[in-house]
């Protein structure tokens, strides 16, 4: 990649690195209640590394 990225293509890039963060703790409590102790990663949808899986952009 160049050492110098467009900006669209940054914006495109954020965008993926937003969908791997975990889900927010809240959903948590929402989704399984008050006394079960789940990781937030499990409810995140897109799990992807950038050192596993590339992107084609």
């Amino acid at each position: 990649m160049a050492r110098n990225k467009h900006p669209s293509l940054k914006k495109r890039l954020l965008k993926r690195g937003f969908q791997t963060r975990w889900a927010p703790f809240w959903t948590v409590l929402k989704t399984y209640g008050k006394g079960k102790r789940v990781h937030p990663s499990r409810l995140t949808h897109v799990k992807r590394s950038w050192r596993r899986t590339n992107i084609k952009l």
